[in-house]
């Protein structure tokens, strides 16, 4: 059996590190703008996963800047609560139909789901 022995520490090295890579040293990151995510179509959608049997109505699609200005008029619209989450607007309930009807004037918009 061989001896296992310890590197020497003038001889250690990173063997995994995410600070280097094929970016070439000192050069400037890329900026990207701020594009649209998705394909413009805002779907609004109901589900009850993960919230103990209890139903919401999920709208899907919005432009990043307006959703949560669009999430506080659908809540006093439906006349109940809810949440943005990460860009999702989630208002409790099932009001889909009140949801599309409100939505339509503004933008294209799809009832997705059963």
């Amino acid at each position: 059996m061989g001896r296992i022995r310890r590197a020497d520490a003038g001889n250690a090295r990173a063997v995994y590190s995410t600070g280097t890579g094929r970016v070439a040293p000192g050069a400037a990151p890329v900026e990207r703008s701020p594009a649209a995510s998705g394909d413009g179509i805002v779907r609004v959608s109901r589900t009850t996963a993960g919230r103990k049997g209890k139903t919401v109505t999920l709208v899907t699609g919005l432009p990043p800047g307006e959703a949560a200005d669009i999430g506080r008029e659908l809540r006093r619209l439906c006349g109940s609560g809810g949440a943005v989450k990460g860009g999702v607007v989630e208002v409790q309930g099932d009001h889909r139909d009140t949801v599309v009807a409100y939505l339509r004037g503004r933008f294209r918009v799809k009832t997705a789901g059963g």
